[in-house]
């Protein structure tokens, strides 16, 4: 199996040589296109300039003129009509040029030789010291006829090598650049799946599927990370089978302790011993409640994919919940107002029953005596948005970061002896989330809480 690392360099290191060689042929391409057609250019351009100086100035001796030019850097190859030949400057290494390309100059024409040089590498154009590979021009000398073939030492041609190694450089920095991008995002990419698949599972979205096969450690991760995910997702429902039969089970029980106590009531007893059975029947009442918010809760988690979506009227849905809980609102004196315009919306009415039930019996449960609480419906067109306002305990920016949090309750609900499960924000958030909605709370200790929930109009579920 070979390792990320190793994966790694390799990789690495081809990207630099495929890069080198890519260089190198674009290079030579514009060396055969380009740069060749101007060097031919440039030396025809001289070799011109010193036939037209010779014939300008017969007095000029031929052998210590061509000699000085040999001497700074050209390699010269002159003959005449009669087949004499000289030659000046360093040597060449081939003595390949033809009799026909030596007529064509000797009868007024010019050779092109660098320019029709055969197409081989860049490096071969540059250094073949051949005498095929000058210009050739005629020129005319105290009444003789000359060609004279004329190159440039290599010496001169290190200006040119410099261009040349500069544009092999770049590019070579250019497709490394690049070919390293593009690998580098297919080295990453599986690591950006396992990273969203991270978040799905953070947000309890356990059935993710991973198109991950490698043979290195990356592949190793996924197959791990796949395996993980499967155990959470048993975990996870036997967890919600483990809570939906607890809480079935325990509200069997629980009735018949009710209805017992119901009996106990009735008889003949002692006012202490009435009093011992109200505790009894509070804390079996509170017992029955919290089964019955932790079965929901088991339901919300796995009816996501199971919504019953219908059009309803959501503020006569609110007044009901107001209404059923009226004694409760009646009992601590606490004033309730509420404007709740006549308002439909799709959505699960079932689910979004409990959510307004949770608000209204928090803000009951968490307001003062003889307090007030305000109930708001905003119709916004797209969506509405529903405000919870009491004059209760409020809450520290400290228990405003946790109050989602399952089973949850601040040290202050617990001395104020404020009956609660910790679940009921909890309950709230998952089902307007379900809704595509968002719950937003503004609090303050000692002076109260808004809870204002925003829920579309027209889901899409």
């Amino acid at each position: 199996m070979k390792s990320l690392y190793s994966k790694f360099a390799v990789t690495t290191i081809f990207i630099m040589l495929l890069s080198g060689i890519i260089s190198f042929l674009l290079s030579n391409i514009h060396y055969q296109s380009i740069l060749k057609k101007q060097n031919d250019e440039k030396m025809t351009h001289i070799a011109l300039e010193v036939s037209r100086f010779i014939q300008s100035h017969d007095e000029v001796s031929l052998n210590e003129y061509f000699g000085h030019l040999g001497l700074i850097g050209y390699q010269i190859f002159i003959i005449d009509n009669k087949g004499n030949r000289q030659f000046f400057g360093a040597p060449y290494r081939e003595h390949n040029l033809s009799n026909k390309a030596i007529e064509k100059v000797l009868n007024g024409e010019v050779y092109h030789g660098i320019e029709n040089f055969p197409h081989k590498t860049f490096v071969t154009g540059f250094f073949a010291n051949e005498l095929m590979n000058t210009v050739g021009v005629p020129f005319e000398y105290q009444n003789e006829n000359y060609a004279l073939f004329l190159r440039p030492d290599i010496k001169l041609l290190f200006n040119e090598m410099h261009k040349m190694f500069g544009w092999l450089l770049i590019g070579t920095i250019s497709f490394s650049i690049i070919l390293v991008l593009i690998s580098t995002k297919f080295l990453v990419n599986p690591i950006t799946k396992l990273n969203k698949a991270t978040a799905l599972i953070a947000e309890g979205d356990f059935g993710i599927k991973l198109n991950i096969k490698r043979n290195d450690e990356i592949g190793d991760l996924a197959a791990s990370f796949h395996s993980m995910a499967s155990k959470l997702e048993k975990v996870n429902e036997m967890r919600k089978e483990f809570i939906s039969n607890i809480s079935h089970d325990i509200q069997s029980p629980l009735s018949n302790i009710k209805g017992y106590m119901k009996l106990l009531k009735s008889s003949q007893l002692t006012d202490q011993d009435k009093q011992y059975i109200e505790i009894v029947d509070s804390e079996v009442s509170r017992l029955s409640y919290m089964t019955k918010q932790l079965l929901l809760l088991s339901s919300i988690d796995s009816k996501k994919e199971m919504l019953e979506p219908k059009r309803f009227n959501v503020s006569e849905q609110i007044k009901n919940v107001i209404r059923q809980y009226q004694w409760n609102l009646s009992e601590k004196g606490i004033m309730i107002s509420y404007s709740l315009p006549e308002t439909y919306i799709y959505g699960d009415s079932f689910l979004l029953y409990s959510v307004w039930e949770n608000l209204v019996t928090n803000a009951i449960k968490y307001s003062e005596e003889e307090g007030e609480i305000d109930i708001n419906l905003n119709d916004g067109g797209a969506a509405i948005e529903v405000s919870f306002k009491d004059q209760g305990i409020g809450m520290d920016p400290e228990e405003l970061d946790r109050i989602y949090d399952r089973f949850y309750r601040s040290d202050s609900s617990r001395t104020r002896s404020i009956e609660g499960t910790g679940l009921g924000l909890s309950i709230v958030q998952s089902i307007i989330e379900m809704h595509n909605g968002e719950i937003k709370v503004e609090s303050k200790k000692g002076e109260g809480s808004i809870f204002t929930v925003i829920v579309p109009k027209e889901n899409i579920f």
